[in-house]
């Protein structure tokens, strides 16, 4: 079983009387008024070649080892963008 398995069962089993709801601000009518619904772009489908041991290692994180990868190329993008940024501005 995986540490992210083992997390969300021991939160499966907390009870709500020990969830610390202290940083999480309250929300009202007001707030739901401007709410908007924010739908997730869907992903393209591709094949592509991953070396075994990057592969094995993500899959062994768990269930949704794929989304994962997908986030760290995400973030690798993010931050290339903003390097290329600062780099135009100097």
């Amino acid at each position: 079983m995986s540490l992210q398995d083992k997390t969300n069962e021991a939160l499966k089993n907390m009870p709500d009387s020990e969830i610390d709801y202290s940083d999480i601000p309250a929300t009202d009518r007001e707030f739901w008024k401007t709410a908007k619904v924010v739908l997730p772009r869907p992903k393209k489908a591709i094949s592509l070649r991953i070396d075994r041991e990057v592969l094995d290692w993500f899959k062994a994180q768990g269930k949704g080892y794929q989304s994962r990868m997908n986030a760290v190329l995400k973030t690798y993008v993010e931050a290339r963008k903003e390097e290329s940024r600062t780099a135009k501005v100097s």
